[in-house]
């Protein structure tokens, strides 16, 4: 009797799953899985909240023209930014398990929307630390790469770094669409709308986003992508409602702290920041400026780096799939010091031949490092890899937004931004070897329990 009272209970069980699966239509009526769906409107919000990531470079030296800012001070304004925007990212992954993606990124894009718009308004030093500073660094923190992971961990079960590399590429896709228009505007009428935008691709977003951006598998009465019900796992959102985001986010940098691949990972990952966001995004165009590039050339450069983050991104996505990511980590981070070694070689006020395969070699390389560190973080630290991955990438804007301050400061105390480069060169070697030593079986012998 016990048996055949098991038997009925699983079978009962195995109903009440198949009735709750049933709501999805033949798959000759639907060829796209959700999840795609899903993917696509990240992309998109994505693009539309990376507009600012590539104003700071353009609309410097405009501002300095019209107010008399230092670099210094633009810098400090930057750092703001690169600090809340890292920061952030933890605990909007968190917000992100209580509360639902779709509201996170919405209230996200509103953010970096109205931060952008109030710029125009701007005549004091200090007003620019607000709007750039501290809206759109809490707005673009909720949009941060913690925002791809959590979507590919949460929709997909199988090719999660192709996807993490396709939405990755949506922050340059963001760069390519802005960058040559912030540019010409910020020429010709002026660098209040390119600040108009900014805000008005953000805002843009936020229709599709309320529709189409669904929370979960759940939500849309399917698996995630790739899922079978024998091995899906439970949502580590399922009592989200009754968790305190903060508490969780806090939480999970107590146990990730014990692990030493954690910190190998932030350490690397603040190297990343340091060189990408920190130096070239920031600096790259008031630098090529110093040497007598006009502004839209520089930028028009930037934007060729974007076009080739994408391709490098998605290609290392595919890698992260096949191959081991510490060694994907460490080939990047040495490709991307040799090139920084070379630039103040290279900088003068034409385009030469040899910036453009800088230019390439830097593009493909800008945020490849993205796969391989969140495929790690989900190894390692299972359902918590994304509030984990959002740790990680808090070290990465930290280190972004100290190497904005110190290259404004080079620059303002010795005229030029030489020995950032070199500086940053020396980093990435640095982060190559930590990234090496990253044990291979590291998510069968480090791994951190989550108490029940």
């Amino acid at each position: 009797m016990s048996s055949t009272r098991t038997t009925r209970t699983t079978r009962t069980t195995r109903t009440t799953r198949t009735t709750r699966t049933t709501r999805i239509p033949a798959p000759g009526r639907r060829r796209i899985h959700p999840a795609w769906i899903v993917a696509a409107v990240a992309f998109l919000a994505l693009v539309g909240a990376a507009g600012f990531r590539a104003a700071p470079g353009v609309l410097m030296v405009p501002l300095q023209n019209e107010f008399g800012w230092s670099t210094t001070v633009l810098s400090a304004a930057i750092s703001i930014n690169l600090v809340l925007f890292g920061l952030t990212a933890p605990f909007a992954a968190a917000l992100m398990e209580r509360f639902g993606i779709r509201a996170v990124t919405s209230v996200a894009l509103v953010l970096i929307g109205a931060g952008s718009a109030l710029t125009v308004l701007v005549n004091q030093s200090w007003q620019i630390l607000l709007t750039w500073g501290l809206l759109i660094g809490l707005g673009t923190g909720s949009m941060a790469l913690v925002f791809a992971a959590t979507i590919a961990n949460t929709w997909f079960a199988k090719s999660r770094g192709l996807v993490i590399g396709i939405l990755t590429a949506g922050s340059a896709a963001g760069q390519l669409v802005f960058l040559p228009a912030m540019a010409a505007l910020a020429q010709d009428p002026g660098w209040r709308q390119a600040s108009l935008l900014i805000a008005a691709g953000a805002l843009a977003v936020v229709p599709l986003v309320l529709k189409f951006l669904k929370n979960s598998p759940a939500d849309a009465g399917v698996l995630a992508y790739g899922a079978t019900e024998a091995d899906t796992e439970p949502a580590p959102a399922a009592d989200g409602p009754r968790r305190n985001a903060a508490v969780r986010a806090l939480q999970v940098l107590k146990r990730a702290s014990k692990v030493r691949t954690f910190w190998a990972l932030a350490a690397g990952f603040a190297i990343c920041g340091a060189t990408t966001n920190g130096l070239i995004g920031t600096h790259f165009i008031p630098s090529a400026h110093d040497h007598g590039m006009a502004v839209p050339a520089a930028a028009g450069l930037l934007a060729v780096v974007g076009i080739f983050d994408i391709v490098g991104t998605i290609a290392s996505g595919w890698l992260t799939d096949r191959f081991n990511p510490r060694i994907l980590l460490a080939v990047y981070y040495q490709f991307r010091g040799i090139s920084l070694l070379v630039l103040p070689l290279l900088l003068s006020a034409t385009v030469q031949p040899s910036m453009i395969v800088f230019v390439v070699i830097y593009g493909l390389d800008w945020v490849a490092t993205v796969p391989p560190t969140a495929a790690i973080c989900r190894q390692v630290f299972g359902a918590d890899g994304s509030v984990v991955f959002g740790w990680v990438f808090a070290a990465h804007q930290l280190g972004a937004a100290a190497a904005a301050l110190a290259a404004g400061a080079i620059r303002d105390s010795t005229g030029h931004y030489t020995y950032a480069w070199f500086g940053a060169a020396a980093l990435c070697t640095i982060a190559a070897v930590i990234s090496a030593t990253i044990r291979k079986d590291a998510g069968r012998r480090e791994a951190v329990p989550v108490p029940a």
